[in-house]
């Protein structure tokens, strides 16, 4: 006899309505213990301080990269431009997508061409229901300027943002 087994609705109900938040999209990297490099797409990054230069991200326990992320002193956050969402998807997919890029670039390595990255060392984890916060503290960054990808309701989508003046401190 086969079961189908439901989605519970009300989990379903609530990831639509936290959908109604838009936010940015990130890859973020680092290595295993072959030294090979891996990744995966989130949008749960955070910035927590300026002084120290902090962020965070999150990861469910249930990743098959989760692992990798758990016990890694380094990561890589590459913040994602409009025109990357072919990347965005690759390292949401498949637990096995790769940076083929290197451009002799720092271990973890960042999404070449991204609109910023951030070199991180991993400075507290927290087991937080069913996933695990990392706060990293910023070696090194760097960023370009450009349109961010941006997820909101299910989709990714590409923003329009006119140059304005920066907000002042």
């Amino acid at each position: 006899m086969c079961r189908t087994i439901q989605a519970d609705p009300q989990a379903r109900a609530l990831r639509d309505a936290l959908g109604q938040f838009a936010t940015g999209v990130a890859v973020v990297t680092a290595s295993n213990e072959h030294d090979a490099s891996v990744g995966i797409t989130i949008n749960s990054f955070a910035s927590v301080s300026l002084t120290p230069a902090l962020v965070s991200w999150c990861i469910a326990r249930s990743a098959a990269r989760y692992r990798v992320f758990a016990q890694a002193e380094r990561f890589c956050i590459s913040i994602l431009g409009d025109d990357q969402q072919d990347i965005a998807r690759r390292f949401a997919a498949s637990a096995s997508a790769r940076i083929e890029d290197r451009e002799s670039r720092p271990n973890p390595p960042a999404i070449p061409h991204a609109r910023a990255s951030f070199q991180c060392e991993t400075t507290h984890r927290f087991m937080l229901g069913d996933h695990l916060m990392l706060v990293g503290r910023i070696a090194e960054f760097e960023w370009r300027p450009g349109a961010p990808l941006i997820f909101a309701q299910g989709r990714f989508r590409a923003t329009a943002l006119p140059q304005a003046p920066a907000l002042a401190a």
